[in-house]
């Protein structure tokens, strides 16, 4: 474990079986972790797929969680929730999964290195990540471009498509 706690930032998505229930006890799941709080959830949101549009639709979410972890030892405990809950990886990016955790920001640290990428390398670009991104924490900054979730969010298109649904 690292030092200082660290405010992150964890985006979850799921789109088989019971949604809802996955998302709600991946967060159980992540506060459970040993040196890790969550400290604010999203709504959750409904998105169409992106990718193949022969998909079921996504709920969506964001989480905020204080990490005494490192980013990589965060990133590996994501991983094991993620096999855990289901998730079977496949070589193709655009798969329906019954969970999908990704590290988004992790303090202002930035890197590009394997497996870990900060800030998550789309994040800018998707509303489904925005939206209740911004519902938490629109005054948060992207560390790369020093814009705020809220002005990323203002100009991303199809933000109008993500609906909101339950507390998570």
């Amino acid at each position: 474990m690292s030092n200082a706690p660290e405010i992150a930032y964890i985006a979850l998505g799921a789109n088989l079986g019971d949604r809802l229930a996955t998302l709600r006890e991946a967060v159980a799941r992540i506060d459970l972790l040993e040196g890790v709080r969550v400290r604010q959830r999203s709504h959750a949101y409904d998105t169409a797929p992106v990718g193949p549009p022969d998909q079921p639709r996504y709920l969506n979410a964001v989480i905020t969680v204080e990490s005494a972890l490192g980013p990589e030892a965060l990133l590996r405990e994501l991983l094991a929730i993620e096999a855990k809950l289901g998730r079977t990886r496949t070589e193709s990016r655009w798969t329906a999964r019954t969970i999908d955790l990704d590290l988004i920001l992790f303090g202002n640290l930035t890197r590009s290195d394997g497996d870990l990428q900060i800030p998550h390398p789309r994040f800018r670009e998707r509303a489904f990540v925005l939206v209740p991104f911004a519902e938490i924490a629109g005054s948060a900054h992207d560390p790369v471009t020093g814009e705020r979730v809220e002005s990323l969010l203002r100009s991303c298109p199809g933000r109008d498509d993500v609906i909101r649904t339950e507390p998570l």
